[in-house]
């Protein structure tokens, strides 16, 4: 019994001990949290999408106060939550931020199956990235889309989805958080994020292809070829053709549609504008030598004497 006593008091010692040098030690290193950062934390969507650029939500939280410190929130988003959100982070810091306008993912690559044949049939690990790093594709285009849905995986919120008959993705406008995940996970970077633009519209080219005119066509008919007409017809220089492709910005594009008549491949798209209205028919009138007035209009001739076109 006074062995078993004496292990009792010696371990019990050894146990008030080690508590009290720990209890030391957590007062002496004890790191201090910001009160705020619960706060913002709760306030954010916890989606963890990454879209903002940070590790997490909370790593968002924890450089939402830093610049709160520093005296200014700019260059910060949460683009999951939107204006609603970073308006709440903003009143629990005390700042004011400025409204950013809302973005969408965009695909740029409108070679469908019937514009973009295949030539080669994959046999592999069915993902883009793996497909990318393996070969060019089962296509003839080595820049578009290969269609294995890394996109439609990497997004929460099921904001993309395949088109089968088309064989590319397809963004529903309504669920995109414009987090960016989709962005970051095509190996061909064929899919940006774009501002989304009064009433949703917005002209972008979608085509990424940077071959010379000739093969780009060859292995896409709807590819850019890089002839600079859309540059030439744009007149406010928004605009730019580098490295046989062109590039719409968004920030300058006044959405006049002028480039999309200008297209001759039809690589420029616009979305969500109404449908163009058709020109009527112009009439010619031709003058026979039988003394007869021919009147062309919509592909029917007409014909009248000139006692009866008087």
């Amino acid at each position: 019994m006074d062995f078993i006593l004496s292990a009792v008091i010696v371990l019990g010692s050894i146990a008030l001990v080690a508590a009290v040098i720990l209890y030391v030690c957590s007062k002496k290193f004890a790191v201090k949290e910001d009160p705020r950062l619960a706060l913002v934390s709760e306030a954010l969507p916890g989606a963890n999408c990454g879209g903002c650029g940070f590790p997490g939500c909370s790593g968002m939280a924890d450089a939402l106060v830093k610049a709160a410190d520093a005296g200014t929130l700019e260059g910060l988003n949460c683009p999951v939550g939107g204006a609603d959100v970073m308006g709440k982070v903003a009143d629990l810091l005390g700042m004011a931020i400025a409204n950013t306008e809302p973005k969408v993912a965009v695909v740029r690559c409108n070679g469908t199956c019937e514009l973009r044949p295949r030539t080669v049939i994959y046999d592999g690990l069915r993902t883009c990235t793996a497909m990318n790093s393996s070969s060019a594709g089962e296509t003839g285009c080595g820049y578009g889309c290969l269609g294995c849905g890394d996109c439609v995986a990497a997004c929460q919120f099921g904001a993309i989805v395949m088109n089968e008959k088309t064989g590319l993705p397809e963004v529903d406008e309504e669920k995109c958080t414009s987090c960016g995940a989709c962005v970051k996970a095509c190996p061909r970077h064929i899919i940006e994020l774009r501002k989304r633009g009064p009433k949703s519209r917005r002209i972008y080219v979608s085509c990424v292809n940077k071959d010379k005119g000739a093969v780009a066509k060859k292995a896409c008919q709807a590819a850019c070829i890089g002839c600079g007409k859309c540059a030439k017809e744009c007149k406010f220089e928004a605009i730019t053709v580098a490295s046989n492709v062109a590039y719409i910005d968004p920030e300058k594009c006044r959405l006049c549609r002028k480039c999309e008549a200008a297209c001759p491949t039809g690589a420029i798209v616009a979305v969500n504008f109404p449908p163009r209205k058709e020109k009527p028919a112009e009439e010619k009138t031709v003058v026979d030598a039988s003394e007869k007035v021919v009147t062309k209009s919509n592909n029917e001739n007409t014909v009248i004497t000139k006692e009866e076109s008087k």
